[in-house]
């Protein structure tokens, strides 16, 4: 596989979660990749734990909100950027980053107050990515009412 370049911030889409479109601050300094997740609730599907929460995927946008579900794979403990441990949700889905796609953990977690809605980590880069610090959407560029325009549906 050849490595690529990526830019500090990517456009993702995680299709099985139906965002279509997500922005991602890349950190390879963060071992697993989180999701910005509210109203996370635990429950049970065919005898298999999952997980289902709501997702606010557009920085400095309320109106756009997606109701998710996944499997539940872990949980774990996970320090914050603030250097404090915290015990997340894992789950597994895929990701699209410009014309390629593969599974990666997410860890669950309440970044409302964060620039970004999704961090990714190193575990998901590795060995597919190197990172350009001085670029941004390297893979793929949205405008604002393109991203929204992707969410019409879930829009109140």
């Amino acid at each position: 596989m050849k490595i690529k370049i990526i830019g500090n911030a990517e456009w993702c889409a995680l299709k099985e979660l139906n965002l279509p479109a997500i922005r991602a601050r890349i950190d390879s300094g963060a071992k697993t990749s989180s999701l910005q997740a509210t109203d996370i609730k635990l429950f049970k599907k065919e005898e298999e734990d999952w997980v289902q929460f709501v997702v606010y995927p557009i920085q400095k946008d309320t109106k756009t909100k997606v109701e998710c579900s996944a499997k539940l794979v872990d949980k774990r403990s996970i320090k914050s950027s603030f250097g404090k441990s915290e015990e997340r949700l894992i789950i597994r889905s895929p990701i699209t980053i410009g014309n390629d796609t593969f599974n990666i953990e997410i860890s669950l977690a309440n970044r409302s107050s964060m620039a970004y809605r999704m961090l990714l980590g190193r575990e998901a880069i590795s060995g597919r990515y190197l990172i350009n610090t001085s670029e941004k959407h390297v893979q793929k560029v949205y405008s604002r009412k393109t991203v929204i325009a992707k969410y019409d549906t879930h829009r109140k």
